[in-house]
Parts: C-alpha cells; sequence; structure tokens
C-alpha cells in the first residue's frame, strides 16, 4: 500500500483483539493452508485491524507523527462502533477474506481520518465524495485472510463456521455460537505500510 494508513485495532482489553489475533496468525493458516501464508512465512500474518485510510504522505505528519496522530478530532469512542456484517471475499489480496462492517458507527471516525490524512482539513465536499466511493467499492472491514487464490463458496462457509467457533458472532446464523460482533471505540494505530508486509511499522498510536 503506499503511503502510510490508519487503523482502528479493538480496545487492548478486548477479547476480539487476542481471538482476532490467533485466527489470522494461526487457526486460518493452519485449517486452509491452500488460501493463507504458511506459518513459516509470518510475512503475511498482520494485526487485527479496519482501516480507515490510506494514502497518508509522510508530509503530512512530518518528523512528530505522534503529535500529528493525537491532534486530529476524533469522535468520542462511545460514537465509534465497529458492528460486524458477514464473512466475504473480494478479488484483492488484501481482502481476500474479511468480516464486513457495518457503515452507521464508523462513518465519522473514517472521514476524520480521511480529512486529516488525505484530503486535507476543511475539505469536506472531497471527504464526502470519496466516503461515496469508499462505501461502495469495498467499505469497513476486518481482513482475515491475505492472498491471491480465489475462494468457493464451500469454502467460505467452512471459514465461517471456524470463526464462528473461535467465538465471533456473525448475523443471521441460526446456530450462531459467537459472542463478539464487534467493539466499540478502540485504538487508532498510523502505520508505514508502504513496503512489504514484513516491514510495515506502527509510528504512533492513540486510544481513544
Amino acid at each position: 500500500m503506499p503511503g502510510s494508513s490508519l487503523w482502528l485495532l479493538p480496545p487492548p482489553s478486548h477479547p476480539l483483539f487476542p481471538l482476532l489475533s490467533t485466527l489470522i496468525s494461526s487457526t486460518l493458516p493452519l485449517n486452509f493452508p491452500l488460501l493463507t501464508s504458511s506459518p513459516l512465512l509470518p510475512k503475511h500474518f498482520f494485526t487485527p485491524h479496519m482501516t480507515l485510510t490510506s494514502d497518508i504522505s509522510p508530509q503530512t505528519y512530518s518528523s512528530d507523527p505522534q503529535e500529528w496522530l493525537d491532534s486530529i478530532p476524533f469522535p468520542f469512542a462511545k460514537e465509534i462502533k465497529v458492528r460486524f456484517t458477514r464473512i466475504k471475499s473480494q478479488d484483492f489480496f488484501y481482502r481476500r477474506c474479511f468480516i464486513g462492517v457495518e457503515y452507521e458507527g464508523i462513518d465519522s471516525v473514517v472521514a476524520k481520518a480521511r480529512e486529516y490524512g488525505v484530503e486535507g482539513v476543511g475539505e469536506q465536499e472531497k471527504v464526502r465524495e470519496w466516503l461515496g466511493w469508499w462505501r461502495e467499492a469495498f467499505g469497513g472491514h476486518v481482513s482475515l485472510i491475505y492472498g491471491d487464490e480465489q475462494i468457493t463458496d464451500e469454502v467460505m462457509r467452512k471459514i465461517e463456521r471456524v470463526v464462528i467457533d473461535a467465538g465471533v458472532k456473525l448475523p443471521d446464523i441460526d446456530d450462531d455460537k459467537g459472542q463478539w460482533d464487534g467493539w466499540q471505540g478502540g485504538r487508532v494505530q498510523l502505520v508505514k505500510t508502504d513496503g512489504p508486509i514484513k516491514d510495515w511499522k506502527v509510528i504512533a498510536e492513540r486510544e481513544l
């Protein structure tokens, strides 16, 4: 991904953080080795997150990324609600398999990230136009698998079962045994994502 990105993560104490981390780094690779990176290749493992925006130029945060991140007037934590929809797949490496996220509840934090990170402070019209495109193109999502292999409907159902059994709650599933359907608030990380996955680096972090 060019430039840097702003990620929204579950709060440190939320059960979803270790749960999703284990799914991404261990459970899914072991159950679906042809879809995921080998456990011997940790470069394709990543922190569980929802991307708020990417394409942030280093010039934007200059020499003090933490000060820049702290200056963004994000909504209060109670106003940010990440709510899962269903597991989906798109023909794109970084969205090969992901949990969809409802637009309502994240729109304000995504808009603020885009305004301060890419479009420019006060560029509300540009932000609205981008939000319309973003929502239609892929919207909020929490990736589970990066990869190039196509995922069949049958395999998707199996992935869904593994994720539910791990503790993630998904809507409209009759035998849903999951406990967690998302989170409120969370942490925002500024991550350098302009190189190989193994070189991605958190350069600033803030709890909402």
